[in-house]
């Protein structure tokens, strides 16, 4: 892939390759096909233990409805994610040291801990020519998490860069295949900071499934970790096919 623009085509091929790691992973990555419509979606269902810190200054950072705008930083965990193309950590992730990495379970004094459930789409923007991540969270008991609950259970390490680094913005939108209100990583830095990604990739002659390193980066933002095991079974024909996915 000479540019970081990505097709629909080669999304429809690299979400194929994820699925097909997710099946030997028992990751439980899905496709979800729209009824009536040509169109779908990767899904993906998790159980997370997290603590709800209700101490969160909601006026300083990281979130912002459609309307109110407000950029955020993403990193992650050293050891937690896989990038299948290695980049200079300083152009796309915040130093982290090994103590600050997440175990799964985020721990913030003052608040209250309880286990949610998060369901993850992705899907293909073609306003962007990029994968967008939208997600959505409940309790147990059913009942949606608002955004600030949202933000409050971003793990203090990730919020902190949310405040300082601009990268990229979690918003309120309306899915554009189900018609229901979820939460987004809004596109507009995508091909920013997947560029050096791609490109260190094409420099070393190397494939790289454009999905699985963006996911990489922006999951684990909102407790979507991507198993390192996904970049040692990387296809070597991961960015140029056009096979859709089943």
């Amino acid at each position: 892939m000479s540019s970081c623009v990505l097709d629909e085509q080669n999304f429809s091929h690299c979400c194929q390759l994820l699925l097909q790691q997710s099946e030997q992973l028992k990751d439980g990555w899905s496709w979800e096909v729209v009824q009536g419509s040509e169109e779908g979606y990767l899904r993906k269902t998790a159980l997370r233990s997290v603590v709800i810190d209700s101490s969160a200054a909601w006026d300083q950072g990281g979130l912002s409805s459609e309307s109110e705008p407000h950029t955020s930083c993403l990193s992650w965990p050293k050891e937690q994610s896989a990038v299948v193309a290695q980049v200079d950590a300083d152009c796309i992730r915040g130093d982290i040291d090994d103590e600050d990495e997440d175990d799964g379970v985020c721990t913030v004094s003052g608040g209250s801990s309880q286990v949610l459930q998060y369901e993850y789409h992705i899907l293909y923007s073609c306003s962007y020519s990029t994968p967008v991540l939208y997600f959505r969270v409940f309790t147990l008991e059913g009942r949606s998490l608002s955004l600030e609950e949202v933000w409050s259970s971003v793990h203090p390490n990730f919020r902190l860069r949310l405040q300082k680094n601009p990268l990229n913005t979690i918003t309120m939108q309306e899915h554009p295949l189900l018609g229901q209100p979820f939460f987004m990583l809004h596109p507009c830095r995508t091909e920013e900071f997947m560029k050096p990604v791609l490109q260190m990739a094409q420099n070393q002659h190397r494939p790289v499934n454009y999905v699985l390193s963006w996911l990489s980066v922006v999951g684990p933002l909102v407790g979507l970790e991507v198993p390192l095991k996904y970049s040692t079974q990387l296809h070597p024909a991961a960015s140029f096919s056009s096979t859709k996915p089943d």
